[in-house]
């Protein structure tokens, strides 16, 4: 039960909305039909095989994961903020756990960020001290993994295994790709019975029998005929009803504007004109400095993993920069540059969490002075 209640509340995080699933018995007895259906979903929604082979590659080298993007969650968490379903998952949670479970968050993070410091001081030394051994010129040192196949030989067995199994794993990735067309038509099949059954039932449970959604004589040469024009209906109903919500939208849009319009000169009214433009040009300003770091030139924009690479200025003096390194099997990236870039990034975030505590303090303000015989003070 506890295993079946997780998948559907992992279904529902990646944005997964059929109905049907949430409606499945926490035994287990039913829905092996709308298993494959979710299945099927997450192949193409995010990419789950290429994430399994990721996970399981075998590495041979140190490597980090660094990522130089920027981060839009309005639109990456678009999927994931939809009504939660109403079948099998619990619509209340008390407080008190979830600041529980706050506090726990915060301490493993605390956790994790010092083991990560402790195992960048072992990387380096195992870099430094194997500095000049390695026979590939460009690293010049040896990896974590090297490093214990020198110390322990006889481990070589399990790395050839795995490496074995990967390489079965990458073969059967091929195959699949291969045959993946097969598979989706396949599903198209299951997808077209799920949905004729779906409409039988509905016919069923209504009013109306079977026979009277069906076209007269158009059983015998079109019998697909009756279901076309179901979903012609269905399809002219759900214009209909969107058509008439679009309009209530753009009706309240525009008294919000106009309200807003309103509340805005009034505003004006009230205070002083220098200070309001001299809060207008800050905003504009800081826009502006935003759009400048957004326009910057994204050469260096990195999203992956890369190889840890140690680099003195030894070393480096001793290799040369004349020399070509066309056989670099990563894409190289400073941690200075990642750490500019971060800077600049935390840069615009205290901006904009000053810009919005500036606003908070001022509805404060404002609904303070609504009360009478109350005296705030601020922090």
């Amino acid at each position: 039960d506890t295993q079946i209640r997780f998948v559907k509340s992992a279904l529902w995080y990646h944005g997964y909305g059929r109905p049907e699933l949430y409606q499945l018995p926490s035994d287990g007895s039913a829905g092996s039909r709308e298993l494959l259906l979710a299945f099927s979903w997450l192949l193409h929604r995010v990419s789950l095989l290429e994430r399994l082979l990721a996970r399981s590659r075998v590495k041979t080298g140190d490597e980090t994961s660094v990522c130089m993007c920027e981060d839009d969650l309005s639109h990456s968490d678009k999927d994931t903020t939809e009504t939660a379903p109403k079948y099998g998952l619990e619509d209340r949670v008390d407080v008190r756990y979830l600041q529980w479970l706050n506090g726990k968050l915060r301490f493993q993070w605390r956790s994790l960020h010092a083991q990560h410091q402790e195992q960048c001081k072992l990387l380096h030394k195992i870099h430094s001290f194997t500095s000049g051994c390695h026979t590939d010129q460009i690293l010049g040192h040896f990896s974590v993994t090297e490093t214990d196949l020198i110390r322990q030989p006889e481990n070589y067995k399990q790395l050839l295994q795995r490496l074995e199994l990967e390489t079965m794993q990458l073969e059967a990735f091929l195959e699949w790709k291969q045959l993946e067309a097969v598979y989706w038509q396949w599903m198209e099949t299951v997808l077209d019975n799920t949905a004729e059954e779906g409409r039988m039932r509905e016919a069923r449970d209504g009013d109306d029998p079977i026979e009277s959604s069906r076209l007269p004589g158009g059983t015998s040469c079109c019998p697909w005929a009756g279901s076309v024009t179901t979903d012609i209906d269905r399809l002219s109903r759900d214009l209909t009803a969107l058509h008439g919500r679009l309009h209530e939208l753009v009706a309240h849009r525009k008294s919000a504007w106009h309200q807003k319009v309103k509340t805005r000169e009034e505003e004006f009214q009230k205070e002083d004109f220098p200070s309001i433009l001299g809060k207008i040009r800050e905003t504009v300003e800081r826009k502006l400095l935003d759009l400048s770091n957004l326009c910057a030139p994204k050469k260096n924009k990195m999203h992956g993993s890369c190889r840890l690479v140690f680099r003195s200025k030894r070393s480096a003096s001793k290799t040369g920069f004349g020399r070509a390194a066309s056989k670099e099997p990563v894409p190289a990236v400073s941690a200075t540059e990642v750490i500019r870039e971060l800077r600049v990034r935390e840069a615009s975030l205290q901006r904009e969490l000053k810009q919005l505590r500036e606003e908070c303090r001022q509805r404060l303000d404002g609904i303070a002075e609504g009360l009478d015989g109350v005296i705030c003070i601020s922090p």
